[in-house]
């Protein structure tokens, strides 16, 4: 299948939160390919300012709705929420 949509969600998480915040993308990489519906690929890209975290989807619904999942409301979520030093900016893109 091929890549569609993108789910890009940037973290502005402290250097000594980051070993915590990359066990959240490692324990959960996996189970996010295997089990949500759509998803295609899963990128942890860190920077000096920031982290992101660039999910792949065959379509901009399955995007959408992995955000009301269970995985993300009630794991992904919360692992990461107590990381952050600033609201995430998440944003959703159409492949051209």
């Amino acid at each position: 299948m091929k890549v569609n949509a993108y789910l890009e969600i940037t973290m502005k998480i402290d250097n000594a939160n980051r070993p915590a915040a990359a066990k959240v993308y490692t324990d959960y990489r996996q189970p996010f390919l295997d089990t949500i519906e759509g998803a295609l690929t899963k990128e942890l890209l860190v920077r000096d300012e920031d982290v992101q975290v660039l999910h792949g989807f065959d379509n901009v619904e399955h995007a959408q709705a992995y955000l009301s999942s269970a995985m993300f409301q009630n794991d992904v979520f919360v692992g990461l929420k107590p990381l952050w030093s600033a609201d995430p900016d998440v944003k959703i893109y159409t492949v051209a």
